[in-house]
């Protein structure tokens, strides 16, 4: 899985487990991302370190939801499963003698630093809860349209 989807993919994952009664197996959740079983233990592993999931072994064996959704956000998430780092743009190399890559390379910093604090605190203000109910909302808006059609 790439860094850029990981933590959609992640939320994607979260959000069955938390409808889903039972564990679910590395194998089930491979299929729904369309990735490898070994891929998803690795990414779960960091979930199951941060304590939101927990892995269950034996027959119905798998993933399962270890945490209060009301208490982990986007941003718990995405540091357990993603990495520090918010964006992977800028300046991959620097060449300090060329004064307009330097004036560029600090108008980009200043840019990228403030878009990353206000990513970052919308991350950390949208809980997996507030996604469920979005989610059931949304699912219960479908299911009115599809009656009354």
């Amino acid at each position: 899985m790439r860094n850029d989807s990981r933590l959609s993919r992640m939320l994607h994952v979260l959000l069955h487990m938390a409808r889903h009664e039972g564990a679910m197996t590395s194998e089930t959740i491979a299929e729904m991302l369309g990735t490898n079983p070994v891929v998803v233990r690795r990414t779960m592993a960091g979930l199951r370190e941060a304590g939101y999931v927990r892995s269950e072994k034996g027959h119905g064996g798998g993933w399962a939801i270890a945490a209060d959704l009301e208490t982990v956000s986007l941003l718990d998430v995405h540091r357990a499963v993603g990495g520090p780092r918010i964006f992977a743009i800028g300046s991959e190399h620097s060449n300090p003698d060329c004064a307009v890559e330097a004036a560029v390379n600090e108008a980009l910093a200043e840019a990228l630093s403030e878009a990353e604090a206000l990513l970052v605190a919308r991350l950390g203000a949208v809980k997996l809860a507030d996604l469920g109910r979005t989610f059931d909302a949304r699912s219960a808006s479908e299911m009115a349209s599809a009656h009354s059609a």
